[in-house]
């Protein structure tokens, strides 16, 4: 419709009255950084993102349970798993990278990052043999004191890249054929689980290099089937059962000391159904002395992965059941935080986080759609 000769005179009489100065460019913009207050809080938590439908480009979530907050995120490489320094200072991820993005050559690389800033320090490349396979604790592990990360290998060969941080670069490569994950013990030790039931435990000098070995029977593979995602309390471990008997093995001493077994249930739960279930199905709040174990009230065979809305709560002292936990949401991976108002941390499959307060047992919130598939929770 053609415009009016006094509405064109309006626009005519406005354009000459805007000032010249709503015209000038508008100030360039500088992209600074934040940074988050060190030491970290125990209850800052980052949650390992494995995204199903996108394992290419996966990240870390890094958020405060407490404030409900998100509080920024790693951008990570084909499904990487990661591990915390003891010092805080650093969160290393062992990244996937293919250089047409889906195709191409691959390379990986151990990353460095800093946890004030969230962004890479450095990175070294290792062998490209980093395990694909969903995100597992102990699938990337650090010696306790910050020295060495173990990248546990599959091509199917098994076997444990180790990384020297203070060097920047890749000190040997362990072979633990037979055998998996890299289960740390003091400065120089790890651990893994074999399918014949034994726990190889390979000792490392301090140039990173294999000084000792050694093979200590643990359990009977033909008579049970035993989750490898263990839990450890300083140098003690523990491991459970489809059917929810705890194996637990002491590393303390230069011999593993095996410990002797005890059931998450009686005659009667069994009966009824009970049994453990998840990923990452259980957690050990420190301060304590309290493990915790998602459960199902109707255990079915090969179901043992499912999530569970159900944790119970036991005395690792006298192995007593001493309480119940229930969340609003199915939940899949459990960690709890190592202080003195310690909480519970639950990934739901909605990619939420529950939290739980472990001095009174309650529920404290859901913070929702915080992740799309989070797999392990860790914590300072």
């Amino acid at each position: 419709m053609p415009l009016s000769k006094f509405a064109a005179g309006l626009l005519a009489l406005g354009s000459v009255l805007i000032p010249p100065s709503l015209y000038a460019a508008l100030p360039t913009e500088t992209v600074g950084q934040a940074e988050l207050p060190f030491p970290p809080s125990p209850h800052r938590s980052y949650l390992i993102d494995f995204e199903f439908d996108n394992m290419v480009a996966t990240r870390v979530v890094v958020v405060d349970p407490d404030r409900q907050k998100v509080l920024g995120m790693l951008s990570t490489g084909g499904a990487a798993p990661a591990v915390l320094a003891h010092d805080q200072k650093t969160v290393y991820t062992a990244d996937i990278f293919f250089s047409r993005y889906v195709r191409g050559t691959r390379t990986d690389v151990l990353t460095a990052w800093d946890t004030r800033t969230l962004s890479p320090s450095w990175e070294v490349e290792i062998p490209a043999k980093r395990a694909s396979t969903l995100t597992e604790k102990y699938a990337l592990s650090m010696s306790g004191d910050d020295r060495f990360v173990y990248v546990y290998n599959f091509t199917p060969s098994q076997t444990i890249t180790v990384v020297d941080t203070q060097a920047r670069k890749v000190a040997s490569e362990v072979n633990i054929n037979g055998c998996i994950l890299a289960y740390p013990i003091g400065d120089r030790r790890f651990a893994s689980l074999c399918g014949s039931g034994d726990l190889q435990v390979t000792t490392l000098d301090d140039n990173g290099k294999v000084s000792d070995r050694t093979t200590t029977q643990f359990f009977d593979p033909e008579q049970e089937k035993l989750v490898e995602r263990a839990i450890h309390l300083g140098d003690t471990f523990y491991f459970v059962t489809t059917e929810g008997v705890i194996h637990g093995v002491d590393f303390s001493d230069a011999k593993p000391k095996v410990l002797p077994t005890w059931s998450l249930t009686n005659e009667q739960e069994k009966k009824d159904g009970w049994a453990p279930g998840g990923w990452q199905l259980m957690a050990i709040a420190p301060r304590l002395n309290r493990l915790y174990v998602l459960m199902h009230p109707d255990h079915e065979r090969h179901k043992w992965e499912d999530p569970s809305t159900i944790i119970w709560a036991f005395d690792l002292k006298t192995h007593k059941k001493v309480g119940t936990l229930e969340a609003p949401n199915l939940i899949w991976s459990l960690n709890a935080t190592n202080d003195d108002a310690p909480l519970l941390l639950g990934t739901n499959i909605e990619g939420g986080l529950e939290t739980f307060d472990l001095k009174t047992g309650k529920h404290l919130h859901t913070m929702e759609g915080v992740s799309k598939t989070p797999t392990l929770i860790l914590n300072h």
